[in-house]
């Protein structure tokens, strides 16, 4: 029978993890078995968590699956497709009229890899994801990305909320989309530095996201759809941005 076949991404075995972690190759999570207690397991914890890696915990079958069968040691961990930036070093690139794009739980890998693709072509500074609940830099993003991973910084933060008041200190003004915003998109003023806010596909913006924003916005929906993709919805609003921001450079102040 046919070893199953296991993602390229996947690093299995204590000491393959425990070296990605030292060598400061990028790693988006460490899983571990519930109740490991074998050699290597409290150094990868400690590891993981100097480095801002989220470790869960799960059940063993769970990982004799992800391991395609091979012998794991209760430690799995999923490499990144690239290195993640911090939100100073998107600050520090972005010049004088920054455009960050913040994604609040976006799980789907197609979802990711289309925004940053948009992001890419449209010149965003760079996106902001969370650690958790979210969709992280995978093969299957980079390859939707369609190259534009290699040249948008995404960083990942523990707490998108306080990071959008970190970004409002830092004086962005920051919008969400939000289907009960009180403005369509296109008559609000989104010339200036700007953070973006988009929510995930099912929920959309969490409360406490939604309250930090200084601003929601909302799309039209004249049909009988009245919702769209994340990806799409992200497109659009970017785009209104760059329309505003070159209106205003020709327009003057």
């Amino acid at each position: 029978m046919r070893e199953p076949i296991r993602p390229d991404n996947i690093l299995v075995g204590v000491n393959p993890v425990r070296e990605a972690l030292k060598s400061g190759r990028p790693v988006d999570r460490v899983l571990l078995a519930r109740g490991e207690r074998g050699a290597g397991t409290g150094e990868i914890m400690s590891l993981a968590r100097e480095r801002g890696v989220p470790v869960l915990k799960v059940d063993r079958a769970r990982l004799d699956t992800l391991s395609g069968g091979s012998r794991h040691q209760g430690v799995l961990a999923y490499a990144a497709a690239r290195e993640y930036a911090s939100v100073e070093d998107i600050l520090g690139g972005a010049g004088d009229l920054p455009l960050l794009l913040l994604l609040d739980e976006i799980n789907d890998p197609q979802n990711l890899g289309a925004i940053l693709r948009t992001a890419g072509a449209a010149g965003v500074n760079g996106v902001v994801i969370p650690r958790r609940r979210s969709v992280s830099l995978t093969p299957a993003v980079a390859r939707v990305s369609a190259g534009a991973v290699e040249y948008v910084p995404v960083a990942r933060v523990a707490n998108l909320a306080q990071t959008i008041e970190m970004l409002k200190e830092r004086g962005l003004w920051v919008v969400g989309a939000d289907p009960g915003g009180p403005d369509l998109y296109w008559d609000a003023r989104l010339d200036g530095p700007l953070a973006l806010v988009v929510g995930g596909e099912d929920k959309g913006l969490g409360r406490l996201v939604r309250e930090k924003c200084d601003l929601l916005v909302r799309l039209p929906m004249t049909g009988r759809i009245n919702s769209l993709n994340a990806s799409v919805a992200a497109a659009l609003v970017i785009y209104e941005v760059l329309r505003q921001r070159r209106a205003s450079r020709e327009n003057g102040p």
